[in-house]
């Protein structure tokens, strides 16, 4: 059984940073990619990044790039979201999800996600 835990959220002041771990488990193959995105209040979840277990192809979304950074450490199966120079806008729940690709990642096309953790950023 899949199954993603993650961890790191918490409430920062604006430019500061946090660090987000994904630790996936039950999978039998690397073919799979895993992404981060967020959903904050009633709006729309909007992707932030992803990145493909096998062979670490990313993807980031425009309103992060620059400063956000994923990575994964195969050998401890989590996946980690950098977060430098935080903004208030970047406030939301974050969930780690899996997909078939980075590009499915990108389309939505999750397979698993996680319970979601909590970044406020406000001074």
């Amino acid at each position: 059984q899949v199954q993603l835990v993650e961890s790191g959220g918490g409430l920062v002041q604006p430019g500061g940073s946090l660090r987000l771990s994904c630790t996936a488990s039950g999978f039998t193959s690397d073919s799979y990619a895993i992404g981060w995105f967020r959903q904050a209040g009633g709006n729309e979840r909007e992707g932030v990044s992803s990145i493909s277990i096998s062979d670490g192809s990313r993807y980031y979304a425009n309103a992060v790039k620059g400063r956000f950074t994923i990575s994964r450490d195969n050998a401890k199966n989590t996946v980690y979201l950098q977060m430098n120079s935080l903004k208030p806008e970047d406030t939301a729940v974050y969930y780690c999800a899996t997909a078939p690709s980075v590009v499915a990642a990108i389309r939505y096309e999750y397979d698993y996600w996680g319970q979601g953790t909590q970044i406020t950023v406000s001074s």
